[in-house]
């Protein structure tokens, strides 16, 4: 093969950031514009591992895939990949598919009809997109013109979290249920004014219970990334986080959402060195302080992993005053999840229930990893074997056998805070939770 420098620049550029999203696109171009299609499908799949929903990695899939299709129909690129299936499990899956299929011919060229074997498995391959006309919430929510690039309009509730029971009772309870009820809750003195809270081990879905918060309330959601906020010239936080809230303000009934609130409401004790980030705080605790009429309609919910490291003055009454621990997910959550991350693959013969018995400890990101992991083993299978198949719980089984839990620095972080930093009680659900977690 001749030397062809940009591509080999770009792949080196992608070997010391292999994380970097742009960088593998631009690579996939390279190698179709040079018709490697083989090598645009192994950097397709790594590009869906960190964004499986990509609209520009899934077109690009697309002309991968629409190209080794018609490759395969003249045999002017042969189709070769390890592939860590056993030969016997692949064998056995193509006939499944191919049951009058004879064995080939290993010393002929490989011919495979991959439209007819798309046929095939049609059947099991449920719709990659939902249809845009069906997602939104209600007509009557305003979203203002200006803002429709950064508010959402949730179309999930709680009820399609799976699992979770405890959390889910904890928000009908300090929040949820007042805003049902503002006769009661009027009547008992009580209110969801402030802000809440929601904390525990990374990866365990903090961020898609404040949507369904959010579609609960029939309000918009506004989740806010910290980058999104803080700036390197003194002032420009403040103004950021003043025009994050007056965003919310426009958009009301309005679920504001921040996450990684550690990050943007350090305890200023720590912060002797950044008079910048303190005022940014500061900010923060003035924009919360105003549940007033300007904040009519407004919820504030902040997520972190490390609620230890949060300002104290957050925490204050009209703050975040509430806290919620949520938890790895129970054996229906991970179901839920696992089902989730599965429905728009070609699979079979899967099992839910006995997968999540297996996977007790294992985080939501853990199991979105597991069932990308062995969507990618079916595939790369799929390339080798000329025969498309669908994930089977022979991949699941393979990818459980090299993916662990990742949450085991996170526990030992938070044994110590249960251990030596729970004078006032702030974390005895956490306690409680690691006493039943241990006694498993």
């Amino acid at each position: 093969m001749s030397e062809d420098p940009v591509l080999t620049e770009m792949l080196a550029l992608l070997e010391r950031s292999p994380d970097v999203l742009p960088i593998r696109v631009r690579v996939i171009e390279l190698l179709l514009d040079r018709s490697r299609h083989v090598d645009a499908l192994a950097h397709c799949a790594e590009a869906l591992v960190s964004d499986e929903r990509n609209a520009e990695v899934l077109a690009l899939l697309q002309r991968c895939t629409t190209a080794l299709v018609a490759a395969s129909a003249v045999d002017d690129e042969p189709i070769a990949a390890d592939s860590p299936i056993e030969p016997s499990v692949a064998a056995s899956e193509r006939d499944r598919f191919h049951p009058d299929r004879s064995e080939p011919d290993r010393d002929q060229p490989h011919q495979y009809d991959w439209q007819a074997a798309e046929s095939q498995v049609g059947d099991i391959i449920a719709p990659a997109f939902v249809d845009p006309a069906s997602v939104g919430g209600a007509a009557d929510t305003f979203i203002s013109e200006d803002d429709v690039a950064f508010i959402e309009r949730p179309n999930l509730t709680l009820t399609e979290v799976g699992g979770m029971d405890e959390v889910k009772r904890q928000l009908d309870l300090s929040l949820l249920g007042p805003l049902r009820n503002p006769e009661l809750a009027k009547a008992y003195r009580t209110s969801a004014r402030g802000g809440l809270l929601l904390y525990g081990p990374p990866g365990c879905g903090k961020t898609f219970i404040a949507s369904a918060v959010a579609g609960e309330l029939g309000a918009n959601f506004f989740p806010i990334e910290i980058a999104e906020v803080l700036d390197i010239y003194l002032g420009a936080g403040e103004r950021n986080l003043h025009q994050v809230f007056e965003t919310a303000r426009r958009n009301a009934p309005c679920v504001l959402f921040f996450d990684e609130i550690d990050a943007l409401g350090h305890k200023r004790s720590q912060m002797t060195h950044s008079a910048g980030m303190r005022s940014v705080v500061n900010q923060l605790l003035t924009e919360m302080d105003s549940m007033s009429s300007s904040n009519e309609g407004i919820y504030v919910m902040g997520a972190t992993n490390h609620p230890w490291d949060v300002d104290i003055a957050l925490r204050r009454p009209g703050r975040f005053d509430r806290m919620i621990l949520v938890t790895l997910p129970d054996y229906d959550a991970r179901r839920s999840i696992l089902h989730h991350h599965l429905r728009a693959r070609p699979v079979a013969g899967i099992d839910l229930g006995k997968i999540a018995k297996r996977t007790d400890g294992f985080s939501g990101a853990d199991l979105a990893h597991v069932c990308t992991s062995a969507t990618q083993l079916a595939m790369a299978d799929s390339i080798t074997s000329g025969a498309v198949r669908p994930v089977t719980m022979r991949d699941i089984e393979i990818a459980l056998a090299q993916i662990k839990p990742s949450t085991g620095a996170w526990f030992e972080s938070a044994r110590n805070v249960v251990e030596f930093a729970n004078n006032d009680g702030a974390y005895d659900e956490l306690a409680k939770y690691m006493r039943r977690k241990n006694s498993r």
